[in-house]
């Protein structure tokens, strides 16, 4: 049986390819190296970092991770994490979410 050139073989539709590979098809970090989302240390992570900025998965990213539960290392929904615990990042420009009871950083009393 000989093989189909490369110029004949098409990909899925985008709606099969969702489908087989979920949320993680259109998670912002889905084309950057593993060493980048998996890295331990905040320079290296930086790119995932900011790629979590737009994500429109994150959500669904820590709650498939759940990286406090699994000592998970590398970046998961906008934080660094080491050994299931979030990294504290120095000069992050990552913001956190807000909870509830927080105001609007604009609003906030100094």
């Amino acid at each position: 049986m000989a093989a189909t050139p490369v110029s004949h073989v098409t990909a899925p539709p985008l709606s099969e390819a969702l489908e087989f590979f979920g949320w993680r098809a259109a998670a912002a970090c889905s084309g950057l190296p593993p060493q980048i989302v998996f890295a331990r240390r905040e320079p290296e992570a930086r790119p995932a970092l900011k790629a979590c900025e737009r994500c429109p998965v994150a959500r669904q990213c820590e709650e498939t991770v759940a990286p406090a539960e699994s000592f998970f290392d590398g970046v998961s929904a906008g934080r660094l994490w080491r050994n299931g615990r979030p990294v504290r990042l120095r000069g992050t420009t990552v913001a956190r979410p807000r909870t509830r009871r927080e105001k609007p950083y604009a609003a906030q009393e100094t």
